[in-house]
């Protein structure tokens, strides 16, 4: 997956920055909307976080790092896991904000994703359950089955996994307004960076 900007993702609708705003206007009884609406922004800015730090450790000739750090989202900021610098997560994440809300959509997705993890396991749990019902109850054709179970879903969970990030889980983050960078520890005690937005109209 390249970390750049693919024009395949607004091939089905472009996001536009007032999105989220009109949707709030327009369902303002709907409890707990706008976390749900920043927590996707918030997602998305998390992965675009991880794209750059990602280049900053390439051109600047280092090991890449960026496959162990992990992250979390929350509707008031985001939690990053990992050895990060400082100075180098100052400034990754306002130039990940940047690049996101001038049109690189893509950087918004990330292979690593646990988005991913659960649409391969439903897959897996959704087409193991639908041959086991479908096939004789013979051994063999169960254990046929649930192989061809999960080659299909290995083959499937990529793609449905990066369609359910872009229109379920994530979103560009037009209404994100940065607060602070800090070192923290999060719910469980765990060390952590954490990035700390608000909502911005826009």
């Amino acid at each position: 997956m390249s970390n750049t900007a693919n024009p395949d993702f607004g091939a089905f609708f472009s996001p536009t920055p007032t999105q989220d705003t009109d949707l709030l206007q327009q369902l303002p009884f709907l409890p707990g909307l706008q976390e749900l609406l920043l927590l996707r922004q918030v997602h998305g800015l998390e992965h675009a976080t991880v794209w750059i730090l990602d280049e900053m450790s390439k051109t600047q000739n280092r090991p890449t790092d960026s496959d162990l750090l992990g992250g979390l989202s929350t509707e008031q900021g985001f939690y990053l896991y990992g050895e990060v610098n400082p100075l180098h997560l100052q400034k990754a994440v306002p130039e990940a904000l940047q690049r996101l809300q001038n049109g690189e959509w893509n950087l918004a997705l990330h292979p690593r994703c646990g988005t991913n993890m659960s649409v391969a396991l439903l897959l897996t749990t959704g087409l193991a359950l639908g041959t086991s019902f479908l096939l004789p109850r013979t051994p063999f054709e169960q254990l046929l089955g649930i192989g061809l179970a999960g080659f299909m879903a290995n083959q499937l969970a990529p793609d449905m996994g990066n369609l359910t990030q872009r229109f379920i889980t994530t979103a560009i983050p037009y209404n994100v307004a940065i607060q602070k960078i800090s070192r923290t520890t999060d719910f469980w005690g765990r060390p952590a960076s954490f990035i700390q937005v608000s909502w911005h109209e826009g």
